[in-house]
């Protein structure tokens, strides 16, 4: 008798030769106006329940333009397995053809040109179209947000991802769990909690004093769909205050906690669940690890490392899946549940190609209507670039490079540091460079650019810690989120070594001479998880210099070797 881990093998092997990944029709259509709004969303429903799953969106209401990743480095047991993989390598592994819609939509080759044929992607307006159609298809859908919502655009930032949850209650969403939102302070998440239309979720998330659950987020609900008793436990970011200032949600603890993830599995089991759902905020590998470690959890919906990936990866028997960030992407998951337990499943990733389409009138209402109060200010023109400018990778972005460079100037600094953050839409060449786009890649509520002296042996602690948050082997060691982005300096990492031992060849790159580590050096960054810190907002930073060059013209940055890969 065929097991029930064979048959979703096989589940899966069917459903990527007849196209349920959603790429085997419309992947191969040579140009955008061959591409309908129709082949976007064709879905051969299946089973008996749905899951529309969004993450990552980082307050991104409009559409805009964003290069994945070129540089995504597994280690340990991930190196050379998705999601670390990217370009052609990425291509091949999922028969996508060059030059094609997914090509664009999952790769950075050829980016800039090829975003002149697709157009922009995203926009909260056109993502509820899909949502629309997914819920005519299957009125009892359930809508699950991974979190990362209420951060990352200027009109967030001015009305404390209030614009956000206006426009998010308004796609009707069923859950969400938490990470960035947390930032803006416990009190305004507790404030917009409270009267929030629909369940905020987090077994993980605990009250520091006693460490007990806490009652604001509850670990799971219940959804009946389909005649079928459906579980969501939530999973929010693990590693809360360790990447973010601790000092913003201090009666707050995190972890993963898997011992009480499993004992919510074996609790919501005991209770009748025929369909166990994780909304998790933990980052990919980190959920396939988890995944290896507790049983009974049916599909966890990943978030936080943005990744976008046409099919399900199995651990397992559990599928997990992936639907990238900034609004670009919606993840249908249909599934057959029978006799208490999952026994198929169809997926499709459908990229959001903004000018394909058609956008929801009453969500675009919604989202002008938050934008409004703000138009002058987030259409002012800056400067304008003849770079593309993107963020997005283990190592420096362009976006990161202008940053550091603005902080070095501004500043007057010989080294600059910039946070391995993933979020921020990417500029094509020749655009202009708007207030908003600024407050796309610098948006947060500890923004103050910091001017402080290190040592040489310093910095390279710094550089050392934060490479084991991304290059540790065991993915729970893994905290950060991408390598800290530097300018003025240069150096070499293997991400074979361990800790301590990743760092050499650090050198000040306006001398050529090696960093010293008993020599002071002025260092100017931003985002500091230190409460107090103190200096001007890096918008305004960033903006004096662009204002100042007028058009950026950025080199290759060639700064950073990488070994061990």
């Amino acid at each position: 008798m065929i097991s029930r881990r064979d048959f979703l093998q096989v589940s899966m092997a069917a459903s990527a030769m007849v196209g349920a990944s959603g790429f085997g029709n419309w992947a191969r259509l040579a140009a955008q106006q061959s591409l309908t709004q129709d082949q976007l969303l064709q879905f051969d429903t299946f089973g008996n329940v749905s899951l529309i799953h969004v993450t990552d969106i980082h307050a991104q209401m409009v559409p805009i333009y964003f290069r994945e990743p070129e540089v995504n480095i597994g280690v340990g047991d991930n190196k050379g397995h998705v999601p670390h993989i990217t370009g052609a390598d990425f291509r091949k592994a999922y028969g996508i053809a060059d030059g094609s819609p997914s090509h664009y939509a999952l790769t950075y080759n050829d980016f800039s040109s090829l975003a002149q044929a697709y157009g922009r992607v995203g926009g909260l307006d056109r993502v509820s179209t899909v949502i629309n159609a997914i819920r005519a298809d299957r009125p009892d859908a359930l809508l699950l947000d991974g979190g990362d919502t209420w951060h990352g655009s200027y009109t967030c930032y001015k009305t404390q991802g209030q614009d956000m949850v206006n426009v998010m209650n308004g796609l009707n969403p069923d859950a969400m769990t938490f990470h960035w939102e947390f930032t803006l302070g416990s009190e305004r998440v507790q404030e917009i909690v409270e009267n929030l239309p629909f369940a905020a979720l987090g077994q993980n998330i605990f009250d520091a004093e006693w460490d007990e659950p806490a009652e604001l987020f509850p670990p799971y609900k219940f959804f009946e769909r389909g005649g079928v008793k459906i579980a969501v436990i939530g999973q929010a970011f693990p590693y809360m205050p360790i990447a973010n200032p601790r000092w913003m949600f201090p009666e707050y603890s995190f972890g993963i906690r898997d011992e009480n993830m499993q004992a919510m599995v074996d609790e919501v089991r005991a209770q009748g669940a025929e369909l166990v759902v994780c909304l998790s905020h933990n980052g990919f590998d980190v959920d396939k690890k988890m995944a290896s470690k507790v049983t009974g959890i049916d599909v966890i919906l990943s978030g936080h490392t943005h990744d976008a990936l046409p099919e399900p990866v199995l651990v397992g028997e559990t599928i997990i899946i992936a639907s990238g960030s900034n609004g670009k992407f919606v993840s249908r998951v249909d599934l057959d549940v029978r006799d208490g337990r999952m026994m198929g499943f169809r997926h499709k990733l459908i990229p959001i190609f903004s000018d394909v389409i058609e956008p929801d009138a009453k969500i675009a209402s919604l989202i002008e209507e938050q934008r409004a109060p703000f138009k002058a200010e987030l259409e002012e023109v800056i400067g304008q670039t003849d770079s593309l400018l993107y963020r997005r990778g283990n190592f420096n972005g362009s976006w990161d490079d202008l940053i550091c460079d603005a902080l070095i100037s501004e500043r007057e600094a010989d080294i600059a540091m910039s946070p391995g953050v993933r979020w921020g839409p990417s500029i094509l060449p020749g655009q202009d460079i708007t207030r908003e786009d600024i407050f796309n890649v610098t948006s947060m509520t500890y923004g103050e650019a910091y001017r402080s002296e290190m040592t040489g042996e310093f910095i390279k602690v710094i550089l050392e810690d934060v490479a084991d948050n991304i290059f540790n082997p065991d993915p729970y060691y893994q905290q950060g989120g991408d390598m800290v982005r530097i300018g003025g300096m240069g150096y070499r990492v293997d991400v074979s070594k361990p800790q301590g031992e990743r760092i050499s060849d650090m050198t000040l790159l306006k001398t050529g001479e090696a960093i010293d580590p008993s020599k002071t050096y002025i260092v100017a960054g931003w985002a500091s998880v230190n409460e107090g810190t103190e200096g001007p907002q890096i918008w305004d930073v960033v903006e004096s210099h662009i204002r100042k060059q007028g058009t950026i013209t950025l080199e290759p940055n060639n700064s950073v070797e990488v070994a061990g890969i």
